[in-house]
């Protein structure tokens, strides 16, 4: 047991899957979540500001993949698979509020441990606190005003670190493509951010970046 648990730990994400795919490894599937539910958990999160949905999001994501594991091959990445996978299930998701007519600006403050991932990990003063929650959340505001295919670069690129080929594989548009909706993404954030900006002392070109740090 102690070998088959290191094997699993030390399989590639493609290796695992296709144990997923021949074999029905439970095991196999439970390592890629272990590896993979709170990346998709957080794309969800800032793809549509929901919480709540977006752990709904995730683990219907693994479902789907589960479901169809028959069908996969390994083309590409398995990450590229599952970014696909989950970011299709938010498109349908926001559709969905949109025909409901509901407000996507949810409630990310109670997100608990996904809190890090908008604020530096030192303990700041109270007072610093509140300042740096206060511009998170305005800073995740703009992100959710932003047009579906310019957020799910900037999301991709800023917050979950793929390279600029890596989200055109995932979205399947060339690489020109991606680059041209971040530069469009990164002025309309800029324009909703201009508050902001304006008390960073950095360039022009890098404020809206910092404030994604955020």
């Amino acid at each position: 047991m102690p070998n088959l648990i290191s094997a699993l730990f030390s399989a590639s994400d493609e290796q695992l899957m296709w144990r997923v795919k021949l074999q029905d490894d439970a095991e196999a599937f439970a390592s890629l979540m272990s590896r993979w539910q709170r990346p998709i958990e957080n794309l969800c999160i800032r793809m549509t500001g929901d919480l709540h949905r977006a752990e709904d999001l995730a683990q219907t994501a693994f479902a789907r993949i589960f479901a169809k594991r028959a069908d996969w091959e390994p083309t590409g990445k398995f990450s590229t698979f599952l970014w696909r996978v989950a970011l299709n299930l938010c498109h349908d998701e926001l559709r969905r509020a949109k025909r409901r007519g509901e407000c996507s600006l949810d409630v990310l403050d109670e997100a608990g441990d996904s809190q890090p991932d908008f604020i530096a990990s030192e303990q700041p003063a109270p007072d610093e606190q509140a300042d740096s929650r206060e511009r998170a959340e305005l800073v995740r505001n703009a992100l959710l005003k932003l047009a579906t295919h310019y957020r799910e670069v900037v999301v991709l690129r800023h917050y979950e670190g793929l390279k600029f080929h890596e989200i055109g594989e995932v979205l399947a548009i060339p690489e020109g493509t991606v680059k041209s909706r971040m530069a469009e993404a990164l002025t309309q954030l800029n324009r909703l951010l201009k508050h902001l900006n304006g008390e960073t002392s950095c360039h022009p070109r890098t404020q809206t970046p910092e404030l994604l740090a955020l």
